[in-house]
């Protein structure tokens, strides 16, 4: 008989300290709007590895977002595509299937927008999103794994940086928008490991919030 992976949650405290403050500045609702998204996100990634046979080992939840280990060895390319567009696909059609009842109730418009933001960023051609992930893997599977690595890290890095710099010139423009430098330094570190040739350890799906 086989035995089930056993599977492990973690949560960091800077992730706690963040959604706190986030709450206070922000209020609660919009927090929680941003979580659900993000929880479905990674029920999508959980499904659809599910449905292709790799086992989920756990979630890492930290203060840039949530990653997912999966053993993703036996996955064929199109399985891991599929796995790797599953989160942000989830997050695109809750938006599509909220605006309609928002137009009665447009407190929903909050929701549909976390869920486009979240899938939309998501599918960035930036290491580790999901939409990096997925360039490398088509890449990969039509010209071979080192080309498909080293478009990856090229096109990561110049997409990380170009977002960089707009994030600061955005910082500049609202005289010092704290919630900005987060995300700015975030992608300066991507751009920065790309450039360095620090490649993704397979098997991590991630949601960044």
């Amino acid at each position: 008989m086989s035995r089930c992976p056993k599977r492990s949650l973690r949560i960091s405290g800077g992730f706690l300290l963040l959604t706190a403050w986030f709450a206070m500045e922000n209020g609660l609702w919009p927090m929680i709007l941003i979580l659900f998204a993000a929880a479905l996100h990674e029920l999508g990634h959980f499904a659809a590895l599910r449905l292709c046979g790799a086992p989920v080992q756990g979630v890492q939840i930290g203060a840039l977002g949530a990653v997912m280990m999966a053993e993703r060895s036996g996955l064929s390319y199109g399985e891991e595509l599929l796995a790797l567009f599953a989160g942000p696909l989830i997050n695109l059609l809750c938006a599509a299937a909220l605006v309609p009842p928002a137009r009665e109730l447009p407190a929903l418009y909050a929701a549909a927008g976390a869920h486009l933001a979240l899938g939309a960023f998501n599918l960035l051609p930036i290491r580790p999103l999901d939409g990096g992930q997925a360039l490398e893997l088509l890449v990969s599977w039509r010209f071979g794994p080192s080309v498909g690595e080293r478009t990856a890290r090229l096109v990561g890095a110049v997409c990380a940086a170009v977002l960089s710099c707009g994030l600061v010139w955005l910082m500049a423009k609202s005289e010092g928008n704290l919630w900005l430098a987060l995300p700015a330094a975030g992608l300066l570190a991507v751009c920065l490991r790309e450039l360095w040739g620090s490649g993704l350890k397979r098997g991590v799906y991630n949601c960044r919030c």
